[in-house]
């Protein structure tokens, strides 16, 4: 068995012993500030007029009247076995409406992310060829532009310009109720749904992914193996994707990675203004509402989705990048 093999695996074991003391806290601060945010859920379930014997009745149905610390252990056995509670607002498991809606979130992330991250990537090359020139200086003050604007007024301004003026795309919601249910007219149609949520996501990310690529692929092109390159033939663009990008990845990527509950935080915004029937807004309905066990169950599934998602990018920095291992 090679060291090389017995570091990544030991760096792997690490990380994954992390993992439960991470989820553990992770559900702990979550239930302490949602149990400690001012309001009766009771009384809000049971709205203005309810007496208090109904008020009373649903404390007890919900286990809100035990004290906090049973409230909590009783929470954690719940949540160790995929019972994330009972919603008030949809009368129906948390886990079946969070899981409904998370693959519309999914959606929107994925071709968010990837959008991107290629685009970012791409331009950042082409800027740190030839850099403090034209084009890197345009792509430059673009790319504060999008890290600069607030996606709810470029959502809304995507909307005004493309939908209500140019009508070339819907104003919000998935897809359209006269849709086909199935099929390539369905994809399609969610399609031109995605366009502008997606560009309005995107635009943060795409910033973030060019300023990081572009300033740490100026500094590897001037490290001595990429003039040992240039100096056996390569050209700018093979030296560039076949050495330095690989380097400059691992940062970009460990970056984006801790990103991911900002990605979560646009979900609301972005999934509000468009309408997107997902997770961000499932969220934002159940702030509104003071749906606790909703809101609780959101945050447990969103945090362990960053916490997966932080775990996959420091094993891809790793795999990439060998040195971090024997860190």
């Amino acid at each position: 068995m090679s060291g090389s093999f017995v570091s990544r695996l030991s760096y792997i074991l690490r990380r994954l012993a992390q993992v439960a003391p991470m989820i553990l806290a992770v559900v702990t601060i979550n239930f302490l500030l949602i149990n400690l945010a001012p309001g009766d859920p009771a009384t809000l379930m049971a709205g203005d007029f309810a007496d208090l014997e109904t008020i009373e009745r649903l404390r007890e149905e919900f286990g809100l009247n035990e004290p906090l610390h049973v409230q909590f252990s009783s929470y954690v056995w719940k949540v160790l076995n995929f019972d994330l509670g009972y919603s008030y607002q949809f009368r129906a498991p948390v886990l079946d409406i969070v899981l409904a809606r998370l693959p519309n979130t999914l959606i929107l992330l994925f071709f968010s992310f990837i959008l991107s991250m290629i685009l970012g990537i791409l331009l950042a090359a082409v800027s740190a060829r030839r850099p403090n020139r034209a084009f890197d200086n345009t792509a430059s003050s673009i790319a504060m532009l999008g890290y600069c604007l607030p996606m709810f007024w470029l959502g809304m301004m995507l909307i005004l310009i493309f939908s209500s003026t140019l009508r070339w795309f819907p104003t919000g919601g998935m897809y359209s109720l006269r849709a086909p249910s199935e099929g390539w007219p369905r994809m399609l149609d969610i399609g031109r749904h995605l366009v502008l949520p997606a560009l309005a996501y995107a635009a943060y990310f795409l910033a973030m992914a060019y300023r990081l690529t572009r300033a740490k692929l100026i500094e590897i092109l001037r490290e001595d193996y990429i003039r040992t390159a240039r100096m056996k033939g390569l050209s700018d663009w093979s030296v560039i994707f076949r050495h330095a990008l690989r380097n400059a990845l691992v940062p970009v990527i460990a970056v984006m990675g801790l990103d991911f509950g900002v990605m979560i935080g646009g979900a609301v915004v972005v999934e509000t203004v468009f309408s997107w029937p997902g997770v961000g807004r499932l969220m934002y309905e159940s702030i509104l509402s003071r749906d606790y066990p909703l809101l609780l169950g959101i945050f447990v599934i969103v945090s362990f989705g960053i916490i997966l998602v932080n775990l996959i990018a420091d094993l891809i920095c790793a795999m990439i990048d060998p040195r971090i291992a024997y860190g």
